[in-house]
């Protein structure tokens, strides 16, 4: 009788392929696969925006995403700034486009996760051991032959819940490490401000090892506070945004970009935004509430009040989200995403988005009692 060495591949030589291996399935710091295609995604920095991304659960590698926002307020900023923050958290290089260190000073710091948060986190893990019967408990240490313990999650899982998206403070700044992986692109010319930037970028990718991940940030691209009125010329934005659409075609496991954009002097109603929201892969849109529209209250300005946190601070529309894939699976319907009423809510550790509700008319106790705002010693008989 012949035997043949277990583990091993038929057809295959007497040592195993090295490609099949656990290490082989080893993610960078900050990437891991897509629930929906298992393409490799990096998250925002914001959990509520990773959800909203067409149930990847992050932004995929190789696409980009357009926040667009009106008004003179800045709370696209701030999901910028997690982004960014989330980037240098991971060890990524981060390559910043238009803005210099000052920028990144003001990047918010990480919050770091309290003892009875992390018990609080573990609880859910000792009630489901509970439910599994005592003597299949002990039934992975039993010996090679015995099936794993799939009760408790493994040392891989337990690390990407924890350190795929960090909590941030914006009332706090982010400690840069001298190692730091940050490219800054200043605006060297103003008659053609976007010449040589994504050279420099390839440059980088090509010089950085082979695993590494990037993440493009690009604050407020189009003003003029930044800008020069160049950048504004279809002949000089439009050829960047096909450069950059370009590159991520070309590093899809590597890279990924993140812009915003203010509405103000480019309405999506012009050819301009029109081309530029379909050479980005994701667009969102933000409306701040019309009493909010000052650039008094921006996101690094918002109060602490209890009230002011659950209060929406305005609304979110998907225009548009990452497709991975050439028959257009992307979720674009996954999480209520697209034709939802969503509203977005910022405050000092928080960007939260979520479906929008009108409050209950007034008279209807039923629907007042439920949402808290009555209780039964209110209703009169």
């Amino acid at each position: 009788m012949a035997f043949r060495k277990r583990n091993v591949a038929v057809g295959r030589g007497g040592t195993p392929d090295q490609s099949f291996g656990p290490e082989a399935s080893i993610l960078p710091p900050g990437i891991r696969p897509s629930s929906l295609t298992s393409q490799p995604v990096t998250s925002s920095g914001t959990p509520s925006l990773d959800d909203l991304l067409g149930g990847h659960g992050g932004i995929p590698l190789g696409s980009s995403l357009l926040i667009e926002e009106s008004g003179t307020t800045d709370f696209a900023g701030a999901l910028l700034r997690f982004h960014a923050a989330e980037g240098i958290c991971q060890g990524q290089y981060v390559h910043v486009v238009g803005v210099g260190e000052a920028w990144v000073r003001e990047l918010p710091g990480v919050i770091e996760e309290t003892p009875s948060r992390a018990a609080a986190a573990s609880k859910p893990i000792d009630d489901e051991r509970m439910k599994i019967a005592w003597r299949y408990e002990k039934l992975g240490q039993a010996g090679e032959r015995a099936l794993p313990d799939r009760s408790a999650p493994s040392k891989s899982e337990n690390q990407d819940q924890t350190s795929f998206c960090h909590v941030f403070d914006l009332t706090k700044r982010l400690s840069i490490p001298p190692d730091t992986k940050i490219n800054y692109l200043p605006v060297r010319s103003l008659s053609k401000p976007f010449d040589g930037m994504v050279k420099s970028i390839h440059e980088t990718l090509k010089s950085s090892p082979p695993h590494s991940t990037h993440r493009i940030v690009i604050p407020t691209i189009l003003s003029p506070a930044i800008w020069p009125p160049s950048a504004s010329l279809p002949t000089n934005f439009l050829a960047f945004l096909q450069s950059l659409r370009s590159l991520l075609s070309q590093y899809p496991t590597r890279l990924s970009a993140m812009m915003t954009l203010p509405l103000e002097l480019h309405p999506r109603s012009s050819g301009l935004m029109r081309w530029a929201e379909l050479l980005s892969d994701g667009v969102l849109e933000l409306t701040p509430f019309p009493h909010l529209m000052d650039a008094t209250n921006t996101a690094s300005e918002i109060r602490t009040s209890k009230d002011t946190q659950e209060q929406p601070q305005g609304m979110l529309r998907v225009h548009k989200l990452p497709v991975t894939t050439e028959r257009g699976e992307g979720g674009a319907g996954v999480g209520n995403s697209l034709g939802a009423d969503l509203a977005f809510t910022v405050s000092r550790r928080k960007f939260i988005i979520k479906p929008c509700s009108l409050p209950p008319l007034e008279g209807d106790h039923d629907a007042q009692k439920e949402a808290g705002q009555i209780t039964g010693k209110d209703i009169e008989f």
